[in-house]
């Protein structure tokens, strides 16, 4: 039944019909060339209707290579035409290319009664390849000039690294040396094309600490390294580096650090031996310090009557002489001991350390200001001991030369996104600009406290104890008037609490 219905179907429909569903222009002419039937597509295409186009003769649309040859009529072309373009004119007067097929029409007998040609319009198609082939050039040009510019900055890059008395290569992702400059050929030789690792370091597979991966992808990183090869410490940093291709490559410089590190090591040798000296001194000074102010105070229980005026002074001045050089045998004590930065298994409650610091001080905070303000104070991962030193310093000296006793204290401290900051602000009579960075020299006295007690050695005692924890500690003044002292910890000092 569906087959009789299909071929029923077919049987129903025309040529003509068949003809005005095809998706392609079509039109069929007869042997004198005149267009005898025209499709709905060929009347889209062209703009012209099939009553305006049946009867003219097909040069009516003003075809190029047509005008010149006909290929349907012409014996140099063999038929069926396949796929070849012509241009048309349209109804409009717009040009447009055609992409088309023709072969003769044949009655029963075979002969020749006309032509077909059936067409599409790849106008737009032309003009996109015509668009894209620019674009192309374009690019190809781009291509080439960034090209052309990124081995330019290579080379200006090479001859500076060549220029260098500072070791530089640079080495692909599979760690192959691509590159040295001539300092460190001459160290080296010519390692190009060998592995860093081996060529550098003698070793079977990439160093342990290699950043090559994160260097990459796009980080930089600086690190010390041992040359055996030549016995020197270089500090290597290593940077991303883009190829003109785009690949990222590794660029490391080696800057020869030996001697610093030996200056370092030599510094901090020095500092060995003075702490020690500082130490060995204090403690041996201190204990003749004892029996003479136990005698003065002997003298003065036991004899005191038979004094006279003069004699009493003496002893005051034995006494106070004596109890001053102790305080600074007590603080050289200190300031020696504060030579390594060990860091506590837990942080240490900030808030505990001040309220014992200040009780340790009650009797100047009875005799000082009318009120002390202690703010929330973050927890730092710093030992207790030394966070107390730094903080009985800071207040101990504001309670002696910044505080008037209708005046207030204040202490107080933030976690911040950087690290923690502390303060300590006092409301008196200030310190001069001139002598702010100068009172955190060991020894050193300002002016207006030459009558007051103490050793000189306090604030440079804060001052080592935050620089062991890559802290920093400075003064400024207090807005209306008095000291501001401040103590700033990297993030770190934070991080430990977490």
């Amino acid at each position: 039944m569906a087959n009789r219905t299909r071929t029923e179907l077919l049987q129903s429909l025309s040529l003509a019909q068949v003809m005005q569903t095809i998706p392609s222009g079509l039109f069929l002419i007869d042997r004198d060339q005149r267009i005898v039937y025209w499709n709905a597509e060929a009347e889209r295409i062209t703009g012209f209707s099939a009553e305006e186009a049946v009867g003219q003769h097909c040069s009516f649309l003003e075809g190029i290579p047509c005008g010149r040859e006909c290929g349907l009529y012409s014996d140099n072309y063999p038929k069926p035409i396949i796929g070849v373009t012509c241009s048309i004119k349209t109804r409009h007067g717009h040009r447009i290319t055609l992409l088309k097929n023709v072969d003769y029409l044949r009655d029963d007998s075979g002969e020749v009664v006309g032509g077909i040609e059936s067409f599409t319009d790849i106008s737009r198609q032309i003009r996109l390849e015509k668009d894209l082939r620019r674009h192309t050039r374009e690019l190809e040009k781009t291509v080439r000039d960034r090209t052309a510019e990124l081995e330019k900055e290579r080379t200006q890059l090479r001859n500076v690294l060549d220029a260098m008395a500072d070791f530089a290569y640079i080495c692909s992702a599979d760690h192959r040396i691509l590159f040295m400059n001539r300092a460190m050929e001459a160290t080296f030789g010519d390692q190009v094309g060998k592995t860093c690792f081996r060529a550098l370091y003698d070793l079977p597979s990439p160093c342990g600490d290699c950043p090559l991966q994160q260097v990459l992808a796009g980080e930089t990183f600086c690190q010390e390294r041992f040359i055996s090869n030549n016995g020197r410490t270089y500090e290597v940093v290593h940077s991303p580096l883009r190829a003109h291709d785009g690949v990222v490559q590794k660029l490391a410089v080696f800057r020869d650090i030996t001697e610093r590190k030996e200056a370092e090591e030599r510094l901090r040798e020095a500092n060995r031996d003075l702490d020690a000296f500082a130490y060995t001194v204090s403690h041996d000074l201190r204990t003749p310090l004892t029996p003479i102010l136990g005698y003065a105070e002997f003298l003065r229980d036991e004899y005191g009557e038979r004094l006279d005026a003069r004699a009493l002074d003496i002893l005051d001045e034995i006494e106070g002489q004596g109890e001053r050089m102790l305080a600074l045998m007590e603080d050289l004590l200190v300031l020696a001991r504060v030579g390594k930065a060990p860091v506590p298994d837990a942080p240490v409650d900030t808030d505990k350390v001040v309220r014992n610091v200040l009780h340790d001080l009650r009797t100047l905070v009875n005799e000082g200001p009318t009120s002390v303000e202690v703010s929330a104070l973050p927890a730092v991962a710093i030992p207790e001991s030394l966070l107390a030193q730094v903080f009985s310093n800071l207040i101990g000296n504001a309670l002696r030369y910044g505080c008037g006793p209708k005046s207030r204290l204040e202490v107080g401290g933030v976690e911040k996104k950087d690290g923690i900051s502390f303060f300590v602000r006092d409301h008196g009579p200030g310190i001069a600009p001139a002598e702010r960075e100068r009172i955190f020299e060991l020894f050193y006295r300002s002016a207006r406290t030459k009558n007051v007690p103490g050793t000189g050695i306090g604030l440079p005692t804060v001052r080592k104890i935050v620089r062991l924890y890559e802290g920093r500690v400075w003064v400024e003044e207090t807005p209306g008037g008095g000291s501001t002292f401040r103590v700033e910890f990297p993030r770190g000092i934070a991080a430990a609490k977490q």
